[in-house]
């Protein structure tokens, strides 16, 4: 177990240094000046010359290279062009509100998806199983920013169930102090036992999370299905079955066991995906978090930011990429 889990921890660093090198070198070819924009519009050519001493863009680029490997030794990403802000402090401010959200998503993803796909495969080409595959396929092939808007139209326009977006109501702004602990708004506001905030706050975060989570519900019901249509089949089931086992015992505790393998890495992938791609939906939901922070620093071409938010989506692969090899590794037969 120690050997397996070295090996894929040597080969994750493989990965980041790949991305690390990759996003250096293509961040100095873009077609900004970097100096220029830290400066302002209006900045003479002798301010933009002092910009690029003062941040060594006068260097050679192993120079600059070697500097910036150094500062990430030292857990510093840079400082953003835009809000003159050091990134790593951005991004405390900007993960919290889209971790609550994946989160919330990938719970939904689990107690959906998961059941989906294990009565799909137990009622291979019955009506049920058309149904669990036709709503798997259209959850991942329907664009997202197309559901954000139909949500909208239906729960909000239609209904007046949800609030369209932002996290938290202008009047709940104005009539509460807003606690700042953790950065993260439902965890914040039950520990000062504001319940108020707390259910506000949950109402806005119910249709982003549940537009995030279509993808993963649709991958998580393929995958399951397709893990135990395959299983069902094996002896050990069939044995089960003959000795008079209640049938969700047998689905539940012997053949959705040996299937969340694959379940459980499709989830974490997916996990990683969402964390750095919701700015459409953010945009859409006006909510403040990762994704609309690099949809931003995309625009104002701000490299340092792009930098750092590519480098926190390369470890977040790796780590949950690593989790998910940890889970899998406890049946011997994998490490073998």
């Amino acid at each position: 177990m120690k050997s397996y889990i070295l090996k894929r921890i040597l080969l994750g660093l493989l990965v980041l240094s790949g991305v690390i090198v990759i996003t250096f070198f293509l961040a100095r070819i873009m077609p900004s000046n970097p100096a220029a924009q830290w400066v302002g519009p209006r900045a003479t050519q002798e301010q933009i010359d002092k910009a690029t001493i003062e941040l060594g863009l006068d260097k050679p680029l192993h120079v600059q290279f070697g500097k910036y490997i150094t500062s990430l030794f030292k857990g510093d990403l840079g400082v953003s062009l835009r809000s003159k802000q050091p990134i790593i402090k951005e991004l405390k401010a900007y993960l919290p509100p889209t971790i609550e959200l994946v989160i919330l998503s990938t719970f939904m993803a689990v107690i959906i998806g998961v059941p989906l796909g294990l009565n799909s495969a137990n009622k291979k080409d019955q009506v049920l199983d058309h149904f669990c595959r036709f709503f798997s396929v259209g959850s991942v092939s329907l664009p997202i920013f197309w559901v954000a808007l139909f949500l909208q139209l239906i729960f909000f326009r239609w209904l007046g169930a949800l609030p369209i977006g932002g996290q938290l109501d202008t009047k709940i702004r104005l009539l509460y102090e807003i606690p700042h602990h953790t950065g993260f708004m439902l965890i914040d506001s039950l520990l000062d036992g504001n319940l108020i905030i707390f259910k506000d706050a949950f109402r806005h975060m119910i249709l982003p999370a549940v537009t995030i989570a279509l993808y993963p519900i649709g991958l998580v019901a393929r995958m399951t299905r397709s893990a135990l249509l395959e299983i069902l089949s094996e002896d050990y089931i069939k044995a089960a079955r003959s000795y008079g086992l209640k049938e969700r015992l047998v689905l539940w505790k012997y053949a959705l066991k040996n299937s969340l393998g694959t379940t459980i890495t499709v989830l974490a992938l997916s996990i990683g995906y969402t964390l750095v791609n919701t700015f459409l939906v953010e945009a859409i939901f006006s909510w403040p978090g990762i994704g609309s922070y690099i949809a931003t620093a995309v625009m104002s071409l701000d490299y340092p930011a792009i930098m750092g938010v590519t480098l926190f989506s390369a470890c977040s692969y790796i780590l949950l990429n690593l989790i998910a090899d940890i889970i899998i590794a406890l049946d011997p037969r994998v490490r073998v």
